[in-house]
């Protein structure tokens, strides 16, 4: 495998049970069983490992009702990764479920949107509606990670290595951002909450969690030009992830899958 071109994995360590009107701003009519995934992703080579974004713990899941299956570091060990040795991390934005278990990633640097620390430290967080997806705790981790000159901050599009993009895409969160990845079938977009599910890309329909929906409607169209196409985008929470890619090996169904071969693969 070249130097810029990786393979990507999805970890799956949650999930909530939830239906199909939490899932769309304004509802759905239809009103049926939409559970919801919690994902951390690799991107790695023979040259780098990079992980995208870290999760959330026991504490964060009995406060929220959500169900850990696979602690996170449990998944990365599932693919003979120890937190303790990962050196570049990407946070896609600073809601709890993609910013948790920070110190398990004890010598990393982490990647962030100079918008999104703004966000989340800011005026906005005076709003119970604005500040609801993020834990104090980990805001607060992230400053001191800051003190310790441990963040690396971007400003829109970043090349963090060659093969690996960083895309700032805003909408769900001020500072939220997107990784673009080379594969060997193409460039894979991993959408985090740029889309929750296929559904809000591919219906246009926005989850209702969102900062600027101006920003989050021009985020599906920007996630298309950035794939490509629409088969390599991944939604940051859908179960149908699960079923369309490839089991990174046998043993570990439903819970870690291959996103640089193709669905069905």
């Amino acid at each position: 495998m070249a130097e810029d071109t990786y393979e990507i994995h999805a970890v799956k360590y949650a999930y909530v049970t939830r239906r199909s009107p939490d899932n769309f701003l304004g509802g759905d009519p239809h009103d049926v069983p939409m559970p919801l995934n919690y994902y951390v992703w690799v991107v790695r080579n023979a040259a780098r490992t990079v992980v995208v974004d870290t999760g959330f713990g026991e504490g964060a899941a009995a406060k929220r009702g959500r169900q850990i299956i696979h602690p996170v570091a449990e998944g990365l060990a599932a693919l003979d990764i120890s937190p303790s040795a990962v050196d570049t991390v990407v946070i896609t934005h600073l809601h709890y479920d993609h910013a948790g278990n920070l110190p398990l990633f004890e010598r990393a640097r982490f990647h962030l949107q100079d918008s999104e620390m703004s966000f989340a430290t800011g005026r906005c967080m005076c709003h119970h509606a604005l500040r609801h997806g993020y834990e104090a705790d980990d805001v607060v981790q992230m400053v001191r990670y800051v003190f310790d000159e441990r963040v690396r901050f971007h400003a829109g599009t970043h090349e963090l290595a060659p093969g690996i993009e960083l895309h700032h895409l805003g909408g769900h969160t001020q500072g939220l951002q997107v990784v673009r990845v080379r594969t060997a079938r193409g460039w894979v977009v991993l959408a985090s909450d740029a889309s929750h599910f296929y559904a809000n890309l591919e219906q246009a329909r926005p989850f209702p969690i969102v900062h600027d929906l101006g920003a989050m409607l021009d985020g599906y169209q920007r996630l298309r030009e950035l794939a490509t196409s629409e088969a390599h985008i991944v939604p940051g929470h859908d179960p149908a992830v699960m079923a369309r890619y490839p089991v990174a090996r046998p043993g570990l169904e439903d819970w870690v899958v291959r996103l640089d071969l193709a669905p069905g693969a």
